[in-house]
């Protein structure tokens, strides 16, 4: 931990560093962001009716968005290493900008997909590149609140994206919602003068691994959603050869140290079910006030919006928890809130749209809490040389288990046709339950093995 914070100080040091300024500007950008990837959630159901679609097929709207952002976020994590995190952030609002426009004008729901697509290649700069930025640059002793300040901002666009994008396709269409994205161009300006001037290192990309990547990822979920043989042995050979090249490359797009490593690998599982079960509700929610209980875009997006701004508000709490206690409490509170929030979303979410409202509360403050303090832990327990491969490899692992979510939900949706709506969610909320619970286990390894760690080098420091 000494090393990450030495390191993080001489940079201070070497670099002009407007710390303050840069996470409020990193933070409205991520706002945006998040909002762009929750406001088409509302707008689903009008979309599945618009294009005739099945719930598993307008899930990948979702699903595909948070492959590629997962990748994206993966990739700009890599290339930081040896591309200034300026010039890269640079490329992904571009990115994002242009797929708006094409967004905006898409009339065919492929078109539409690749619009998000493309937007979430994008978008993952932003993601991606913020939580290393905080890594490199911002000292162990307020890393914990600058991290809550960037989790706070994605909890707030997590909430206030349904609530706009209500009203915009309530009432202008769903294909306005690409014009809220473009105001990610205004922060252009802020982040040339403000962000570090880096060198430009010379540096090798794996461009071959990033495929296999991109590959396996999509075509496991593309199985869970179709059920496929044939998908399914593509994708299984696609993995046997993705893990033989992490071993034969010398330095592959997912580095094998990371993979080798088993706490970290556990950290991976607990933040990925995290993912899971948000983008879950995220996808659920909206589907089950406007079936359910008839709600407008709108409606939907005001049930939504309290359990995110509640979430913002915990925020704040939650980095002073961190930097005062440490990651650990915070881990556990994240997941005993998930489990309170599962339970009573099988049991009384189509009671009244008032209790979907008030448990989103729970699972939004446990979502906000895990994803705040498992990123900081990473950076706690790994040398500062991995931090932007690792943050990169969690963040592929956030959105894949995003992904996954989203497509096991549609899929428990379909298979599900012809029950009555009460029968269909508490029994996906009781499977999302043993999920928590089985993260919870996995969490519980992990505290074992930190302490036995800290065992060990008392008895050095004792002899």
């Amino acid at each position: 931990m000494s090393s990450i914070s030495i390191s993080s100080l001489e940079n201070d040091k070497k670099v002009p560093f407007q710390e303050n300024k840069v996470v409020l500007i990193w933070s409205l950008t991520t706002l945006l962001v998040v909002m762009n990837t929750t406001m088409f959630n509302v707008a689903l159901p009008v979309v599945l009716e618009e294009f005739q679609l099945k719930s598993s097929t307008a899930s990948w709207l979702v699903s595909g968005y948070s492959i590629m952002f997962a990748l994206s976020t993966l990739t700009f994590g890599r290339l930081s290493d040896f591309i200034p995190i300026s010039r890269l952030l640079m490329i992904g609002i571009c990115l994002l900008g242009a797929a708006s426009i094409i967004g905006f004008f898409s009339g065919h729901f492929f078109l539409l997909l690749g619009a998000r697509i493309v937007q979430a290649a994008g978008a993952g700069a932003v993601s991606g590149l913020g939580m290393i930025l905080a890594g490199r640059y911002i000292p162990v002793s307020r890393r914990g609140k600058a991290m809550a300040i960037l989790a706070s901002a994605a909890s707030l666009g997590f909430g206030l994206g349904p609530v706009l994008g209500g009203v915009i396709t309530q009432f202008f269409g769903w294909n306005y919602l690409f014009a809220i994205t473009g105001l990610t161009f205004l922060t252009i300006p802020f982040f040339q003068r403000l962000l570090p001037k880096e060198p430009l290192k010379k540096g090798q990309f794996d461009v071959f691994g990033a495929l296999l990547t991109g590959l396996s990822v999509t075509g496991l979920l593309l199985f869970l959603s179709t059920f496929s043989y044939g998908v399914l042995a593509v994708t299984v050979l696609l993995f046997v050869v993705w893990w033989r090249y992490l071993h034969w490359k010398e330095e592959p797009f997912v580095p094998p140290v990371l993979l080798r490593n088993k706490q970290f690998s556990k950290l991976l599982f607990i933040n990925c079910t995290a993912f899971f079960l948000n983008f879950s509700n995220l996808f659920l929610m909206p589907i089950m006030l406007a079936t359910v209980f008839g709600k407008a875009p709108v409606g939907v997006g005001l049930v939504i919006f309290p359990g995110a701004v509640f979430a913002v508000i915990a925020g704040q709490w939650i980095g002073r928890m961190i930097d005062r206690f440490g990651n650990k409490p915070v881990i556990l509170l994240g997941q005993l809130l998930f489990v309170c929030a599962m339970v009573q979303f099988a049991f009384l979410s189509t009671v009244s749209p008032y209790l979907i409202l008030t448990t989103y509360m729970f699972a939004s403050v446990g979502f906000t809490a895990i994803s705040t303090s498992m990123t900081n832990e990473v950076t706690r327990i790994l040398p500062i040389s991995q931090i932007g491969s690792a943050i990169g490899i969690l963040q592929l692992m956030q959105f894949f288990g995003a992904g996954l979510g989203v497509t096991v939900s549609g899929l428990l949706l379909t298979v599900q046709e012809g029950l009555a709506a009460e029968i269909v969610y508490r029994n996906i909320y009781l499977c999302y339950t043993f999920v928590v619970i089985l993260a919870g286990s996995m969490y519980g390894f992990y505290v074992r093995k930190e302490r036995g760690k800290q065992g060990e080098q008392d008895v050095t420091v004792e002899l």
